[in-house]
């Protein structure tokens, strides 16, 4: 079936991008998987390349774009070489959209050129220990100074994504209690600088996958934030989270569903040049069956993630289509990758393979950006149910 998602402004993106990755990232990337994470300079070769600022106004040094696109074959093209871009995805996916829905001009007149440039990285900080998708019961607090100019921050975060490397975080904390109409009330949103006294990035936290991006624990002693840095209005910082899940949602999806696609050309490519039995993996009718089956998840979830892009960049996608766009992708990456990783035998399960690699990452897609659990909660929901 033919796509029509994109144009031949995005088939020439992705020409230059996968030019790009074979250049820079996939001749060092075995050093970077060591090492747990990419290099800080390697953001300012992203931000030369102009990935930073598709989607920033051109008053503040981007293009000026209103799409997510580019964003889609970023996934599509880093799935393909079995590579990542550290944890750089943060940046634009998840900071991104509120500086532009919640900064003030002079907010965006100081942040957004240095986002562009690469100089400042941005990431946020909202899961904190003990509460997981419970964002309403965070504990970190930002209390206004008596002279009323800053906020003085206390509290701990984990899994932030981006956390080492980052300089300026998007922090979530309490600025009133909760009511008793509504928990979800008094959470709001600042923009923490990374050099303030009494900030400290803490264990760079060793996971199962995505072993490139750097996911730090954060903590905060009487951090001063200027109140110049509040992002929105105050105690409402649940409401803008809420806001900007759609999209992140989607970018979960969109990433599972490339990785299922990886997942098939690995695997074809493995069982065309593996001999067993005096002839290649491929001849055997279990592996046409396989593979068959594995490309017809795949062309669904292609259609699913392509339909909610659309949706996305229209300004259409709702909560629920979001959630069931996650849900459906994800559980194919799952059983995709998973089958795939089988065809590969012995030599799948060795991190010198790509499929090894892109099995251990592809495991979050199904718990971080609400877990596919919560997805079916908000489905049936949207249902009536």
């Amino acid at each position: 079936m033919r796509r029509t998602v994109f144009n031949e402004d995005h088939e020439a993106f992705r020409e230059t991008l996968r030019a790009f990755i074979e250049a820079e990232v996939v001749p060092v990337y075995d050093e970077w998987f060591q090492a747990g994470q990419a290099p800080r300079e390697f953001y300012h070769k992203l931000a030369e390349l102009g990935l930073f600022g598709i989607n920033v106004p051109e008053e503040y040094g981007g293009a000026g774009l209103e799409t997510h696109k580019f964003e889609a074959i970023q996934y599509e093209e880093t799935a393909r070489a079995g590579v990542s871009f550290g944890g750089s995805g943060v940046h634009v996916l998840l900071a991104l959209p509120y500086i532009k829905m919640l900064a003030t001009d002079e907010q965006k007149k100081r942040y957004l050129p240095k986002f562009v440039s690469g100089e400042e990285m941005w990431a946020i900080a909202m899961t904190e220990p003990g509460t997981g998708s419970d964002l309403a019961g965070m504990k970190s607090t930002a209390k206004l100074s008596e002279d009323g100019t800053h906020y003085v921050l206390n509290g701990a975060k984990t899994f932030i994504t981006g956390g080492v490397h980052a300089d300026k975080v998007i922090v979530c904390a309490r600025t009133a209690p909760p009511t008793a109409e509504d928990r979800r009330f008094g959470i709001s949103l600042f923009a923490v600088d990374t050099k303030s006294e009494g900030y400290s990035v803490g264990r760079k936290l060793d996971k199962l996958g995505l072993r490139t991006s750097d996911t730090a624990e954060l903590a905060f002693v009487d951090v001063k934030v200027p109140v110049e840095d509040l992002l929105g209005e105050e105690n409402k910082g649940f409401y803008y989270l809420g806001a900007n899940l759609p999209s992140e949602r989607w970018g979960i999806a969109y990433g599972a569903y490339a990785q299922a696609k990886a997942a098939v050309r690995f695997a074809q490519q493995y069982v065309q040049e593996r001999t067993v039995f005096g002839k290649p993996v491929a001849a055997f009718q279990n592996t046409k069956f396989e593979l068959a089956a594995c490309q017809a998840e795949v062309d669904a979830a292609e259609a699913v993630a392509d339909r909610a892009l659309e949706a996305l960049d229209a300004g259409e996608l709702t909560p629920a289509e979001a959630a069931s766009a996650k849900l459906f992708c994800t559980e194919v990456a799952h059983r995709v990758i998973d089958r795939c990783l089988q065809l590969h035998g012995g030599y799948g399960y060795m991190n010198e393979y790509p499929i090894a690699r892109l099995y251990a990452d592809n495991r979050v897609n199904r718990i971080y950006g609400g877990t596919s659990e919560v997805m079916k909660m908000i489905i049936a929901k949207d249902m009536g149910l």
